[in-house]
């Protein structure tokens, strides 16, 4: 039943609709447009900007991007996930970047583009999946249905591949990590302690696609809302009583708004989040809780949105937050003070 048509798309020449408060808009060519692009793990879309217009903080949770500035200039980046000391910031790359200029937004990471000229700029990126998927940043974490639990939000809002050892010098204890059985020092403002045992920990999980970590939560303590962009999360409650969910990525029809999905989960509950979604866990309990979650990745990574979005360093212009998130200056001045 297949005919040429399932491999063409027209009308990529004809400007999207930027009269939006973004000033942006975006058409989408993946695999529902074009069915003859399924299993081939490409598509493409073509970007549209008005003057000082802003693809907001966004991810692909399941392609690359790489993107060829056609008119105009842009000035856009992306963060990296948390690095893996709890001091150091998650990092700023950002380029100001003309007609005929490239960039490329690795997989998952948080990534926005905004116009920074008085005219219309166009863009057009390749993705590296047939259905890359997207999350807005302020639409997933305020704007989805129902909307996530304000205790949360309030609480939150304050890889590489490793060089494979010589086979010659492997030894039993590459496969060996102890102490899992100690609970993490909650001691923090969130309230909640992630042990992370992966690649980095246990060199043996080199390119067994796996990990695991152990996560200790205070009474109301807070794993708060992020994204692991390499991996799924198979999490297990083993104390106490905790209140996780993931939001969708960015629906099909715009005027549909991101869903949240959420569950209660007690002693021997086990909940699925899916890769690269955004996530969370709060414990409501007057207890301690802790749960164990395997990833489907050796070394899957993380983002905590509140610190990728307003902790980054250098910091993310201030214009760029105020479009994306619809607030005056002054509640990205507080937002930023927190990080």
């Amino acid at each position: 039943m297949v005919v040429a048509d399932d491999f063409f798309f027209p009308g990529l020449n004809i400007p999207g609709n930027t009269s939006n408060p973004l000033g942006s808009r975006v058409t989408t060519v993946n695999v529902n447009q074009l069915p003859g692009l399924n299993t081939l793990g490409i598509s493409v879309v073509r970007i549209d900007y008005a003057p000082y217009g802003l693809n907001p903080p966004h991810t692909h949770p399941r392609a690359t991007e790489v993107l060829l500035v056609l008119e105009g200039t842009l000035y856009v980046g992306f963060v990296t996930s948390n690095p893996a000391d709890p001091n150091k910031k998650n990092k700023l790359f950002t380029k100001y970047l003309n007609c005929g200029d490239v960039f490329v937004f690795p997989e998952g990471l948080i990534l926005f583009l905004f116009n920074v000229g008085h005219k219309n700029a166009v863009a057009f990126a390749g993705l590296s999946n047939q259905h890359p998927g997207v999350i807005i940043i302020a639409n997933a974490v305020f704007g989805s249905y129902p909307s996530i639990n304000q205790a949360v939000l309030t609480k939150a809002f304050q890889v590489e591949k490793k060089i494979c050892k010589n086979p010659n010098m492997v030894v039993a204890d590459d496969f060996f990590f102890l102490h899992s059985n100690i609970p993490g020092n909650t001691s923090n403002p969130l309230g909640s302690r992630v042990t992370t045992v992966n690649v980095n920990q246990l060199p043996g999980l080199n390119t067994l696609g796996i990990s695991v970590v152990r996560i200790d939560y205070a009474p109301y303590g807070l794993n708060p809302p992020h994204t692991h962009p390499r991996a799924t999360e198979v999490l297990l409650v083993l104390e106490g009583t905790l209140y996780v969910g993931f939001v969708t990525s960015n629906p099909a029809d715009p005027n549909k708004k991101n869903k949240l999905f959420t569950k209660y989960l007690n002693c021997g509950d086990v909940f699925v989040f899916p890769e690269g979604l955004i996530l969370f866990q709060f414990n409501v309990g007057h207890k301690n809780a802790v749960a164990f979650a395997g990833l489907s990745s050796q070394n899957p990574g993380v983002i905590t949105i509140a610190n990728a979005v307003f902790g980054s360093y250098p910091s993310i212009n201030q214009v760029v937050l105020t479009k994306a998130f619809q607030v005056e200056k002054k509640a990205i001045d507080y937002l930023q003070a927190q990080f």
